[in-house]
């Protein structure tokens, strides 16, 4: 891991592109500024883990489930005249 010393106001560059910034610095709390692109995804590592163990109870969907959810669509094809 890499670890720098910042100062309030002061920033670091991750590429050309993601700039963190120390915006204020409180007791333990450090309130951290961040910019990037759109498509770049930042989460606080909590949030992140808790989305990360939804996928994976998601992947674990019990195969029974599936006749049920093509039961499900094909009473919707029926009712909008697709079948």
């Amino acid at each position: 891991m890499l670890i720098l010393t910042r100062k309030i106001n002061e920033t670091i560059m991750i590429g050309d592109r993601i700039e963190i910034s120390i915006v204020d610095i409180k007791g333990d709390q450090v309130k951290v500024g961040i910019r990037a692109p759109r498509h770049v995804k930042v989460y606080r590592q909590e949030v992140y883990q808790a989305i990360q163990k939804e996928n994976i109870e998601a992947l674990q969907t019990k195969p029974d489930v599936i006749p049920l959810l093509d039961n499900l669509l094909g009473d919707a094809k029926k009712k909008n005249g697709k079948e």
